[in-house]
């Protein structure tokens, strides 16, 4: 029996995963994660806030918060329809139908480019990305660090510096950003602690709470 799916809530957070059809890989080249990053600006960023993220050769994890009601609500007047209002909207589904509905947008974009680059046919990713709300302060600062540590957990490179295709350059270097930063290391009580941590918790122990 499929599991039923966990709806998105305003203000609520998500550890969101997803990865490739069978053996396929969804990055093959480095002009492939800038291109999921910029369609990921356009289609995900106007609903919701991002935390982490982390692009492995054939799948990736998300940490996200969706953004107040009327926040989604006007971004989709705004780009789709001026004439909808707020009642309308959540007639149409709200919360539960737009935020699924903009990541579909964004694979879906994606894969078009994709199979147009490589003269490839069919569906690239999963038919479902998989989505778990964070649901305490615990799984908050572990999600982070599991996140950032996954190269490393899958043994693609031995520190998290060298893997280039996730948030954790964000919060370490001084650069404007999408990514909620300022929150996320507040959490951890400020940057050194945030950077500590990264290096003392083995990611490899939490996979049972992360993709279960």
């Amino acid at each position: 029996m499929a599991k039923k799916k966990i709806p998105f809530e305003a203000g609520q957070m998500y550890h969101i995963w997803t990865h490739a059809n069978g053996d396929e890989n969804l990055f093959r080249e480095e002009e492939n994660y800038r291109y999921f990053l910029e369609k990921y600006a356009y289609h995900v960023h106007p609903v919701i806030e991002t935390f982490a993220y982390c692009l492995m050769p054939n799948h990736l994890h998300l940490m996200v918060r969706v953004r107040e009601e009327k926040e989604v609500f006007e971004f989709l007047r705004d780009k789709k329809d001026d004439h909808l209002n707020l009642q309308g909207f959540r007639n149409l589904g709200g919360l539960k139908k737009v935020i699924p509905q903009q990541f579909s947008n964004l694979f879906n974009a994606y894969t078009k480019a994709y199979n147009k680059k490589y003269d490839r046919k069919g569906s690239l990713f999963i038919p479902n990305f998989r989505r778990k709300k964070v649901s305490s302060d615990q799984y908050f600062s572990r999600l982070i660090i599991y996140i950032h540590n996954n190269p490393v957990h899958h043994g693609f490179v031995e520190d998290i510096n060298d893997w280039p295709h996730s948030s954790w350059h964000a919060y370490v270097v001084d650069r404007s950003t999408n990514i909620n930063k300022a929150e996320g290391i507040a959490w951890f009580g400020g940057q050194e602690a945030f950077e500590q941590i990264h290096q003392n918790l083995d990611p490899g122990n939490m996979v049972s709470l992360f993709e279960e």
